[in-house]
Formats: structure tokens, sequence, C-alpha cells
């Protein structure tokens, strides 16, 4: 009678009980229709080891959302204990457990000694921080640390040319943008946008800030991701003199004074973010606008920018899977994404339209559609995709970076050592990453949980994880997954159908109890899948 009292409460206040012997006893849980706004129109605990979503439109992308670390699966009981927010206590399914985490100094992971999998390689892993990529490279030299994330554009060749150390470059999926929310002046007004576009010299800031491997960006979706990606979209040139003419006929008055906000936090897509922001607002003087720059700390500016509260401010993204739907509807699309301020109806439609399409070319004749009206609204304005790396001492065995930036430690080997310590760019903000869209949170996590899918180590293939199989019906509109015998999470207790439905649960149903996480927002589920389940009315 595994979590019978969660179940019958759940079943009883959503839908309906069960009228059969205690076996059946299977959550299940559907919106009464469509009309809510979102994808998802049920999940379904079919037997112990088999779950079921059914979709309001195809969805082809669905693998690989599904493999995403933000829909991890949880321990029912532990999401219980922490009453929806086991933001320092994941109890997970993974190679790891969480031992402890020292605030502001590093985490600490042990060996699952029961994975269902094979072992991690190392008995414990360590996460520590450091903002400044010199120092990370400091510490890789001196051995205190056996990998880094994001070594800094000068540090690439040093690297190289050290016979101790090992660099792995990655592609650049990933972009670094200038984002508006257009419901704060002067960025509510579209050619005070416009203007700001003219007014940056991309190709500057790449060529003296990022590193090798880098390029200008032209529009949101890297080239590295074909799905989306349209080069017959061109941007808008750099042209100073055309700024200042639109700022001119905008009527604003010059200097204008803007408040530009960024966050301490070195990432692939941004290699060094102080410096840029201030070379940004040199730039835009330039043309009459004066910038106040200010640091914001990363947790703090991560929920403002969600919640649609930091006007002009710098920020990037990186692939969580290799898809258009990750980059320009997360970001774009008709959904509860409110960073950008009120959503274009010539961008959200041919998003939606293409979601639900798996032919290639059918959805890049839409994807050139949204991103011209993208390029014309200037929600942000996209400035480069940056070239990256993970570095390690050369004698590490399994060292590698991935194009997902969610390298995974367990096949990571020191030959002379039972500990690796990796040492990345900031603190995560939790471990509950259903509720974070932070990178540095999202690595952390994926170490401890599971998702029914996952990714192949340093590659974006799709492998089979705490899902044995997996297939879809001929439109796409179903997904079945059959998940493996006999994994157990770190609590002891074993993985079923019902531990998958109410993870996902949690996340979906806003009126959900467990529905808490940190932010409550619950960011990439209702950017991804359109809406949350009752809703609290909007005015």
């Amino acid at each position: 009678m595994k979590k019978f009292t969660l179940l019958l409460v759940l079943l009883v206040a959503a839908f309906a009980l069960p009228t059969v012997a205690q076996e059946e006893e299977l959550l299940s849980v559907s919106a009464e229709s469509c009309d809510y706004g979102g994808i998802i129109k049920s999940i379904e605990a079919v037997d112990s080891l088999t779950v079921k979503f059914s979709l309001c439109v195809p969805d082809p992308a669905f693998p690989s959302k599904a493999a995403f670390s933000a829909f991890g699966i949880q321990s029912s009981e532990n999401l219980e204990a922490s009453g929806g927010a086991p933001i320092e206590t994941p109890v997970g399914t993974g190679p790891y457990s969480l031992e402890r985490w020292d605030r502001g100094t590093e985490i600490v992971f042990t060996r699952n000694e029961s994975y269902w999998g094979e072992p991690a390689k190392e008995g414990t892993l360590i996460f520590r921080w450091n903002s400044e990529s010199a120092a990370r490279v400091t510490e890789l030299q001196a051995g205190t640390v056996d990998g880094i994330d994001n070594p800094g554009p000068a540090d690439f060749a040093l690297i190289e040319g050290d016979p101790n150390l090992a660099l792995f470059p990655r592609d650049g999926a990933n972009v670094f943008y200038i984002g508006f929310n257009n419901t704060i002046a002067p960025f509510d007004n579209p050619l005070v946008r416009q203007a700001i576009a003219h007014a940056i010299d991309k190709q500057r800031i790449v060529d003296n800030f990022y590193p090798e491997g880098s390029s200008v960006a032209t529009q949101f979706m890297p080239p590295a991701i074909p799905s989306g990606y349209t080069p017959e979209v061109e941007p808008f040139p750099y042209d100073p003199e055309r700024a200042r003419e639109l700022l001119a006929e905008a009527g604003v008055t010059l200097p204008l004074e803007v408040k530009l906000t960024w966050r301490d936090v070195v990432r692939g897509y941004l290699p060094t973010p102080g410096i840029v922001a201030n070379d940004i607002a040199s730039q835009l003087a330039e043309v009459g606008i004066n910038v106040t720059v200010e640091v914001v700390e990363s947790g703090a500016f991560i929920q403002s920018v969600q919640a649609g509260t930091e006007g002009f401010y710098l920020l990037g993204w990186g692939a969580d899977y290799p898809d258009a739907t990750n980059f320009l509807d997360y970001h774009f699309g008709d959904n509860t994404n409110a960073q950008f301020g009120t959503k274009f109806d010539t961008i959200t439609a041919p998003l939606k339209a293409a979601a639900s399409l798996s032919d290639f070319e059918a959805r890049q004749a839409l994807y050139v559609e949204a991103n011209t009206a993208i390029r014309d609204n200037v929600p942000m304005i996209p400035v480069a995709h940056g070239g990256s790396a993970t570095a390690f001492r050369a004698e590490i065995v399994g060292a590698h970076s991935s194009p997902l930036s969610n390298e995974q430690f367990s096949v990571v080997e020191d030959p002379s050592d039972d500990v690796f310590v990796w040492m990345q760019n900031g603190e995560p903000i939790s471990l509950y990453c259903a509720d974070e869209t932070d990178g540095e949170s999202l690595r952390a996590c994926e170490q401890v949980v599971e998702s029914l899918l996952g990714f192949e180590v340093g590659s974006t293939g799709i492998v089979n994880v705490l899902a044995e199989s997996y297939s879809a019906n001929e439109d796409l509109t179903e997904w079945t997954f059959t998940l493996r015998e006999g994994v157990t999470f770190h609590d002891g207790t074993a993985l079923d159908a019902n531990d998958v439905v109410l993870s996902w649960l949690v996340q979906w149903d806003a009126s959900h109890p467990l529905h808490v996480g940190n932010s409550g927002q619950f960011e990439y589920f209702g950017s991804l899948f359109g809406a949350f389940l009752n809703a609290p009315a909007t005015e």
C-alpha cells in the first residue's frame, strides 16, 4: 500500500476514487478539457511500471523534454516530507546522493551503492565554485580541484600548452542576449528597442571578450542547432546613425537615462559579464543613452527576470535539448514566460504551429516567419554564441564536456584518489530543479535526480534512463513509458509509476498542495507545456 494516503487524497481532490482492490490504486490526472491553454491533457499510471502522457496537440519534441533534468523523478515520500520544496534535500535515483550542502562553500555527494546502472567511478563528488575564471584555472593548476567549467578567453591557450591539463571545448549551442520587458518604460516603445539594436557593435564584443569558437549572433537560435535556425533572416545592422534617428522618431528626451542589470556569474554564453555590461553602456552612450550598470545577486536576478520586473538586462540561454522549442517556444511562445512582457501574435502563432509538426522543412518555413517577427519586434537583442570549454587535470579518466553543459561525473575517475572535485562558476540556487533554470543548479541536480530519458555522455543523443522503453501513437499525442524494474530511490523506496505521475503533477497543477518549489514559478514547465492546470486567474 505504498503512498496510499497520498494517492487517496489526490484522487478524491482531483478526479475519481478507485473502485477496485488496492493493486489498482494508481494515480491518474487529467484536464477537464484542453481549453485551459496547455498541451498536456492527462498523465496516467497505467500500471505500477507504465505511465502514459496524453497531449492536446502533437509534440515531436516530447522525448527531448522528458530527458531534461527539470522533469527529474523525485521520491513521492520526499516530496511530501519537504512540503513540495526539496530545495536542499533532493532524493532521486541517480549515481550520487547528497551528503551535505555547506552553503557558500561546497556540496558533497556520495556514491549510490544501490544504483540500478553502472556505479559512479568515484566514491565522493564535491562541487565548489568561484566566479573568477583565473581563480578556477589557478586551482586546477595547483591540483586542489580536478575539473573546472568555463576557463576564461585568455586561458584556453594556457591550458592547451600545459601538459598537466586538458581542454574540452564545447560547441556554441547557446545565446547571449540583451533583454527588454516591453511593459516597462522606455522599453515599451519599439523604436527605442530598435535603436538599441542598431547601436550595439556585436562584432566588437565577440572580438574583445569571447574565446575561440565564439560567433556573432544574427538571431536567437544558434547555428549549432539546425532546428529553428534560419540564416535567411538577417539581423538589424550595426548603425549608430540609424539608432540616433530612431531615438528622435521615438520622441524621447536625450540623454535617455536607463538601468542595465546583470548577474556576476560566468556562463558559456557570457564569459566576462561585468566587462561586457560596461562595454554595452559605453556603446550606448555614443547615441545618447546613459546607462547605469547594476549587478544583482544571481538567484534574485533570475526570479526577477522570470517575474517580468527587470526592464533592461543581460542574460543568455544554453541548450537543454537540441530543438527549437527549447529556445524559441520557451522564450517567445504563448506560455507563462513573462520576461519580455506582452507577447506578439506574429511570433506566438507560427511557433505554436511549428511545434506540432515533425516535418523539418515545414517547421523551418514557420520559423522563418517567427524569427522575422522576433527581429522586427525586438523583445531582445541576440549578441553572441559563446564558445566555451571544460578543463581537467590530464590524468583524469572520462573527462569530457557536454554541448548541453550537463557533464556527468559518474563516468569520471581520478586514478590516484577516490574523490573528484569540480569547480564551476557559481553556487547552485537550489537542488530542486523542477523550479530552477540556472545551469549551475541543473548540473548539480543531474548527479542526483534522473528523468525518464536522458542524454548520452558528452552528446545530445537521447537514451533510456528510468524508462526501459517508450513509444508513441501515430499522431504523437500519446507517449507511453515503461519503467525499469528494481530501481530504488536514495531513501530506499521503490520507483513506480505513481512517483513519475506525482513528480510531473506537482509542476503541472498550480492548485496542488505540493506546487511549492523554491520560487514557485516552475518556469520550464509553464514555458515548455503552455500553461498550468488550475492556474489562478489573472487580471
